[in-house]
């Protein structure tokens, strides 16, 4: 056999006019990069949603079981997920549902045709395989995060490119996969959604399983049997936990004190709220906070 040929340089050319996704007013804006480890997971972020922001968050170990909006997914290594704003998501801890994620948080998204801040439209889905791109979408959250979180003057430029990149990936995943198939809306999945944006509307306010019944002109009974067919929570279930997690992002995103966030959603005195909260999210919320001192910084 003869000698192998060695190359000494190999060029890859581009074959097309690359597209432009981001012009005019569409200018993606990265607000932070956040890695979950398996043992953080054991702690999770509750139930909550994104005023005006879009979160694409990719699953790099392990599965669980995710609440968005009102639908239970099986997620799992592999796995894109976005949460446009609005999109209340909820992650269910517990034993074997340990999970590594990377997420990206990007706002003054202008997609043509959809609502200021999404990703994609509200049919599309939430859920998507990232497939050949995992490993691509995978390194550039590694490299968006090294940056930021190191001692580089110019760490949000060059993180700006690298999300383009990113954002340009998570369309593509989303575009190859079938839409997802919309199922027309039974009676029940009808109270189940008004159920559930009361309390999405409400969650702040002093609220009793009659009070929402009442407001619904329905039987409490027949109202949390529905509810819970539909999501798999009970209504004060999903009442508590849609406050708990307004309560992490307030104790991330503000200085408010536990006393100011615990009266703020609801709560008539700070020990019910530190209890509640322990027994969601697995430790204090002053803990809690102490947790994202770090990841503050980094974004």
């Amino acid at each position: 056999m003869g000698k192998e040929e060695r190359k000494l340089q190999v060029q890859c050319f581009v074959k097309h006019d690359a597209k432009q996704i981001f012009t005019g007013d569409n200018t993606p804006r990265l607000l932070y990069v956040s890695r979950q480890s398996v043992d953080a997971s054991r702690h999770p972020r509750i139930m909550h949603a994104h005023e005006d922001y879009t979160e694409v968050v990719l699953i790099t170990e392990g599965s669980s079981n995710y609440l968005i909006d009102h639908r239970q997914y099986a997620v799992k290594k592999g796995n894109l997920l976005v949460y446009n704003p609005h999109i209340v998501h909820d992650e269910v801890a517990g034993e074997g549902s340990e999970v590594e994620t990377w997420c990206v948080a990007v706002g003054g998204l202008r997609m043509p045709g959809i609502p200021d801040n999404a990703l994609l439209p509200a049919d599309k889905g939430c859920v998507f395989r990232a497939d050949v791109l995992f490993e691509q979408m995978k390194g550039l959250c590694e490299m968006m995060f090294q940056l930021l979180s190191g001692p580089y003057a110019g760490s949000a430029t060059y993180c700006q490119g690298l999300l383009y990149s990113f954002l340009t990936m998570a369309l593509a995943v989303a575009e190859i996969q079938e839409h997802p198939l919309i199922e027309s809306e039974e009676e029940e999945s009808v109270l189940g959604n008004r159920v559930k944006r009361y309390i999405d509307a409400h969650f702040r306010e002093p609220l009793t399983l009659q009070m929402i019944a009442d407001q619904l002109n329905v039987s409490t009974y027949y109202m949390a049997h529905v509810f819970k067919d539909m999501s798999g929570y009970a209504p004060m279930t999903y009442l508590q936990k849609r406050r708990i997690g307004e309560a992490q992002t307030l104790l991330i995103h503000t200085d408010q004190s536990i006393s100011e966030i615990a009266y703020s959603l609801g709560y008539d005195a700070q020990s019910h709220f530190n209890q509640q909260f322990s027994r969601h999210v697995g430790m204090p919320p002053g803990e809690f906070r102490k947790h994202y001192v770090i990841s503050k910084e980094v974004q």
